[in-house]
């Protein structure tokens, strides 16, 4: 007997779903945060990227996973804000829950959104690549790792350029290094790992079920001009849109 195709909720009524749970989320943990300075600084960003997700929709929706990884990723982070990273009590959580005796001397939570930034939004990057520049076999894979390890050493730059500006306890709550002079090479360090799981995972599930894999993966790998670039053509180019004008 044969089954019926699984339906899924359709997409704009998924997408809704999230954006009301995370709009609950937001305004619950707005409510008086440990640092409102703190709190505003770290959904400045926030606030631009739900705006772009939200103006996009039309013109280019997301698969449900992206949509679910990415909200994922924006609730983790909102606690970090509402508590500042540095002062998350999850240590409190967990041995209440677990009735084990944790670390006390550094807050990790901020690692763990490191890791969660890659782990979570490599994949909407991947989508992102395959469906506007087409990029095939290993590419799909390689350069949503590296854009996403690239915007979290941007992340790190822009930190450090807000501490910079702000100074005093603003600076130094919004940068949350806990006086540890590698956080930044450590947090750039969790998310392209967390990157690299998540692209490992996708190449492993993609060998799997994609016939052509292989072939496609092959052709990523072809030489398409063996003609390297060459500098006269690029002058003879510029020569002839003098001309032209």
């Amino acid at each position: 007997m044969a089954t019926s195709p699984r339906k899924f909720i359709p997409l704009p009524s998924y997408l809704l779903l999230l954006a009301a749970v995370f709009a609950v989320e937001f305004v619950w943990l707005a409510i008086a945060p440990n640092d409102r300075p703190t709190w505003v600084l770290e959904n400045a960003l926030v606030l631009g990227f739900v705006l772009a997700i939200a103006f996009s929709y039309r013109a280019f929706p997301l698969s449900r996973v992206s949509y679910t990884m990415i909200f994922v990723f924006l609730c983790l982070h909102e606690i970090g804000a509402h508590y500042t990273y540095a002062e998350v009590p999850y240590v409190n959580w967990l041995e209440s829950t677990l009735g084990i005796g944790l670390d006390h001397e550094r807050n990790h939570y901020d690692r763990l959104v490191h890791f969660t930034y890659g782990a979570m939004l490599a994949y909407p990057v991947r989508e992102i690549f395959v469906r506007i520049v087409d990029v095939r076999g290993l590419w799909g894979y390689v350069l949503p790792l590296d854009l996403t390890i690239s915007t979290s050493a941007l992340f790190e730059l822009i930190e450090w350029a807000v501490a910079e500006i702000f100074g005093g306890g603003l600076g130094t709550a919004y940068l949350g290094t806990q006086g540890d002079e590698w956080d930044a090479q450590k947090d750039m360090a969790l998310a392209s790992l967390g990157a690299l799981i998540a692209m490992s995972a996708t190449f492993a599930v993609n060998s799997f079920m994609q016939r052509d894999f292989s072939s496609e993966l092959a052709e990523s790998l072809r030489v398409k001009h063996r003609r390297p670039l060459d500098e006269n053509d690029i002058v003879q180019r510029q020569r002839a849109a003098r001309r032209g004008h």
